[in-house]
């Protein structure tokens, strides 16, 4: 099982800075530059709902599911 962030992908649509997000959601550039890159292991709900409303997106938008066994 893997979980893929898409996360630097809805940023480039959104034409997004990491800086910019960051404001918006209330984490650090750091904390968000790691969910950014995919090294973290978990996500608060209340962090991925912040993402998802300053992207106006889905959680769809944001993680991947991708059966690794393929």
């Amino acid at each position: 099982m893997a979980i893929i962030v898409r996360l630097d992908r809805i940023m480039a649509d959104r034409k997004v800075s990491l800086n910019e997000l960051s404001e918006k959601v209330g984490i650090t550039n750091v904390n968000l530059s790691k969910l950014k890159t995919g090294k973290v292991n978990a996500i608060r709900f209340s962090t991925l709902n912040a993402i998802c409303k300053a992207l106006n997106c889905q959680i769809s938008d944001v993680l991947e599911y991708v059966d690794s066994d393929d």
